[in-house]
């Protein structure tokens, strides 16, 4: 008799085994790596003596998470719901014209440079008229953060649907497949990989554009986001405020990209070379 049903539950058990030390392994050291830092920062703080007021250590910037939690906590819910809204905008807005720009050669040429223009000027630059045209500043800071996010995607879709295999689109003319047919049952599969990359990109654009449109709006009181604490911390000196807001915003970011990676991640693992696991 053959041992190989035998051996089959052992040889699964192995890779699994080697699955979890992969993943414990990918999660472990970058937390180790930021432990480090953390006590290397403690411990420069205490030996140098530097005053709080010019650099706070951990234990001051975690108390001052804690104590103005009440502060922070919606700061942070505004520029979230800024950056989500705006990314999602910008997903509809720069698939839907990008699948316009491939449907032709001559609407490529007569279309695309406007994008390009609208992201090789600085948004610093154009957010006081968006202050000035939009109804509020709430939707300024939206079209800001679009803006920015906006043309990740666009380029990255368009790049995607101009480089499907050409065979297979003579192949799906031959079989008769009408322009709408090939776009949604071959375009925009073999475009999945770009679009997730321009999701990744774009998810962090948008938190960066919603931070410096806030910047550049000046925005204060109750409605305003985290970048306004940040401006308010500095004013008044209280640079562990900062330091906590600063925290905040790079947890968010860590968290975004975290998400859209795992969104990539779904969507490519079974199939596309990116994101399969290798042997060697």
């Amino acid at each position: 008799m053959s041992d190989e049903p035998a051996e089959a539950p052992l040889v699964f058990k192995t890779m699994a085994s080697a699955k979890g030390r992969d993943l414990a392994l990918r999660i472990l050291i970058p937390l180790l790596v930021i432990a480090a830092l953390i006590l290397i920062w403690s411990a420069y703080v205490r030996l140098s003596g530097v005053p709080p007021y010019i650099l706070p250590g951990p234990a001051a910037v975690a108390s001052a998470l804690v104590t103005d939690w009440g502060t922070l906590a919606p700061a942070l819910w505004v520029t979230t719901k800024i950056t989500l809204m705006s990314l999602m905008l910008a997903l509809v807005g720069g698939v839907g014209f990008a699948i316009f720009l491939v449907q032709s050669r001559w609407i490529e040429l007569a279309f695309y440079p406007l994008a390009v223009i609208l992201q090789v000027t600085p948004i610093v630059a154009i957010s006081p008229l968006i202050l000035i045209y939009a109804p509020s500043t709430q939707v300024a800071l939206l079209i800001c953060a679009f803006l920015v996010a906006f043309f990740p995607i666009l380029s990255n879709m368009v790049q995607g649907l101009k480089s499907v295999d050409h065979n297979l689109i003579n192949l799906f003319e031959l079989y008769g497949a009408s322009r709408w047919q090939t776009l949604l049952f071959l375009k925009l599969p073999a475009a999945q990989p770009y679009f997730m990359t321009g999701l990744r990109i774009g998810g962090g654009l948008a938190l960066i554009a919603a931070v410096v449109a806030e910047f550049a709006a000046g925005s204060a009181g109750a409605g305003s986001g985290l970048a306004f604490r940040l401006l308010e911390a500095q004013y008044r000196l209280n640079i562990p405020r900062l330091f906590a807001a600063l925290l905040m915003l790079s947890l968010l970011g860590v968290a975004i990209f975290a998400v859209t990676s795992f969104i990539s991640w779904l969507a490519l693992h079974r199939w596309h070379e990116s994101s399969l696991k290798r042997e060697n």
